[in-house]
């Protein structure tokens, strides 16, 4: 069955290649040739789009998306949540003046080349795989989306491998409907062939510094797949507070969190987040960043950090995780062992930035171990030694592992499966010397969210590129992705959305669409019709490019 898709899909990219079809008609293969700022551009911008001039309408009353594959709990709620997100008429037509960036005169010119070609019925909607319960790296997103094509006047079709290429598809479908007043919509004759550039599309969210309220993380996800993001990283602990409900460490996050009765995560929370996030298509991959930014660890899990000592004696402080002690090392294997059951994603991010040796070497139970296993005065060794006891761990039980670069950049050697997380300057010396080494690679250093400024920044983070380093292409093609981050100090449930979004759609885009799509002047339209997609859609998002308005942003509720 996939092979059907493969082959269909080899004929399509063949067509597009000579820039017709068999009749003749024009196929659109460069993405900035689309109107800019008409209704219904989509984001991320399509691989590849051909449009036929004509338009046809939807009456949503009398509307269906016929789904082939039966029994799926993923593609029933999907097919029931876009056909609400399809058809939203909450505030002023959409066919209203947008904003300050469209060019009225244009689309005006568009709509009168745009002739009325019948009504459309339903979509009907075919993935040829089976039922996926799962989002997984990887994972086939690919699909091909035909509405009144030469091929099938009048018909509308998504065929799809698997339910994540379907789950693409009808977000797609959902932002090129546009429209018509009276009830009415419209939807322009399109073929679109789409899949993404980069497999690993993710975000960070820490909910250690301030605390985000479990319907905020569902915002966030909704947004995320919105814009086609499929991972979210939750760093889900650190230094300030630990909100995660142990079952086996339960004194964790009693001890640890802000406000234990309120402040926290249960097991049944984190399943339903991990749950809302999959049947939209996103993994979530936890991190437990030791042995470091474990300070609220300490307060719940006695003797598992490292007493701080002055003038030789102990001086009350704790440092990263004590990685002599054989407990540590048993504590952590029944921790993850927890962690392994309760996040089914095969990745787990263990985190490893920012160890301070300080607190170590004035150990002196530390200092006589260096000795006895000969590692001197080099401490990067000891975090070595702690390192390789987790990372077996996690072999045990069978988990894939992401660090951040600092473990590498401190001479740890790793296994050669290790995914290396790149958050620092110089990040194209970072990136060339990571990918040398031979570790597959996610890209954050250009996209720290939570750093603001005043102005239109979406730009730079549009223009920032994973795979512009001096590289072979095999070093390239180690790049599995990246990730916008936004670090919590300044940030809780009160302003997440809207600090994050529609920000990271820029890097979204940047990670689905293909790589020489660079131009943030000529995107500035479509990015700004997102904007106001996603308020309409009910998301409370920050203005992206200066003066603008959007038919939605008076909703205060």
């Amino acid at each position: 069955m996939k092979s059907t898709l493969l082959c269909l899909t080899s004929i399509l990219w063949v067509v597009a290649a000579h820039n017709h079809l068999p009749d003749g008609t024009a196929v659109v293969t460069e993405p900035q040739n689309v109107v800019a700022g008409s209704p219904g551009t989509p984001w991320p911008m399509p691989k590849s789009t051909s449009e036929f001039g004509t338009v046809m309408t939807i009456d949503p009353t009398n509307f269906k998306m016929l789904v082939n594959i039966k029994n799926c709990d993923i593609m029933n709620q999907t097919v029931q949540r876009y056909m609400k997100l399809t058809f939203l008429e909450k505030c002023l037509p959409i066919d209203s003046p947008r904003n300050s960036l469209s060019n009225s005169k244009k689309n005006s010119e568009k709509n009168k080349m745009i002739k009325a070609n019948g009504m459309l019925y339903n979509i009907s909607v075919t993935v040829l795989g089976k039922c996926e319960k799962w989002p997984y790296l990887n994972m086939d997103e690919q699909y091909l989306l035909k509405i009144d094509s030469p091929d099938l006047p009048g018909k509308a079709n998504l065929v799809s491998s698997t339910v994540w290429g379907a789950l693409r598809g009808l977000e797609t479908f959902s932002q090129i409907v546009y429209s018509l007043g009276d009830g009415k919509f419209g939807v322009n004759s399109t073929m679109i062939l789409d899949s993404p550039r980069f497999s690993h599309r993710g975000l960070l969210l820490d909910t250690s510094r301030h605390f985000v309220p479990v319907s905020v993380l569902k915002q966030n996800l909704d947004a995320m797949a919105y814009s086609k993001l499929n991972v979210f990283h939750w760093h889900i602990v650190d230094d300030q507070s630990f909100p995660y409900e142990s079952l086996k460490f339960p004194k964790l996050s009693e001890m640890g969190a802000f406000i234990p009765k309120t402040h926290t995560y249960s097991q049944e929370e984190v399943a339903d987040i991990i749950n809302y996030a999959r049947v939209r298509g996103i993994r979530v991959m936890a991190e437990f960043d030791t042995p470091g930014h474990t300070q609220s660890w300490g307060k719940g899990q006695p003797d598992l950090l490292t007493p701080c000592y002055s003038g030789g004696k102990p001086n009350g402080n704790f440092g990263p995780i004590n990685p002599i002690l054989q407990s540590s090392y048993d504590f952590l294997a029944e921790f993850f062992g927890e962690i392994t059951k309760v996040f089914p994603d095969n990745y787990v991010h263990l985190g490893g930035d920012e160890v301070d040796f300080s607190c170590w070497k004035s150990n002196p139970n530390i200092t006589d171990f260096m000795k006895k296993h000969g590692f001197g005065s080099d401490y990067s060794k000891l975090e070595e030694y702690y390192e390789q006891k987790l990372v077996n761990i996690l072999q045990s039980l069978k988990k894939s592992y992401t660090i951040w670069q600092e473990v590498v950049d401190n001479g740890v050697k790793v296994d050669p499966n290790t995914v290396v997380h790149v958050w620092k300057d110089p990040q194209v010396q970072e990136l060339q010397r990571v990918t040398s080494m031979g570790y597959k690679t996610l890209l954050s250093t250009c996209w720290y969210l939570n750093y603001i400024s005043y102005g239109k920044d979406w730009p730079k983070y549009y223009t920032c590129d994973p795979q512009e380093f001096n590289g072979t292409e095999y070093q390239k093609s180690l790049i599995m992705g990246g990730e916008v981050c936004m670090w919590g100090e300044f940030v809780d449930g009160t302003n997440l959305i809207s600090r994050t979004w529609p920000r990271a759609a820029a890097v979204a885009e940047r990670l689905w669409s293909v790589a020489d799509l660079k131009d943030a002047d000529k995107a500035a339209p479509r990015f700004e019709e997102h904007r106001c997609r996603m308020l309409k859609r009910g998301l409370r998002v920050q203005p992206g490019n200066g003066p603008s308005f959007c038919e939605c942003d008076f909703v205060v509720s």
